[in-house]
């Protein structure tokens, strides 16, 4: 399954991010338990966050990320979606062949 290496900078809006954090994080849970979120994370500085999905093509992730709730809230004022191949450390990582389809039971 292709990996895409997905960054998000945020808004200023940080009272709108604190609100709606809990959903963001839920959304983005299931996403990994589903297998299409590898990896993510907040920057250290707070201003945005890195993460990696499993998906068939950039198209397809954008799509998911639609969903997520910082980007239906307005507060991602950039998103870019790279395929990326992982060389050093690639092994380390777990990417399901065949995520879940949304809404699969867990």
């Amino acid at each position: 399954m292709p990996v895409f290496a997905v960054t998000y900078e945020y808004t200023d809006d940080a009272a709108g991010r604190d609100e709606h954090r809990p959903e963001h994080v839920a959304f983005l849970s299931g996403q990994h338990e589903a297998g299409r979120l590898v990896v993510s994370g907040p920057t250290s500085n707070g201003a945005g966050a890195l993460l990696v999905f499993a998906g068939e093509s950039a198209d397809d992730v954008a799509a998911l990320l639609d969903a997520d709730p910082f980007r239906r809230e307005g507060l991602i004022a950039r998103r870019t979606i790279t395929p990326w191949k992982p060389f050093f450390g690639a092994e380390r990582l777990t990417v399901q062949s065949e995520p879940k389809p949304a809404g699969a039971a867990r």
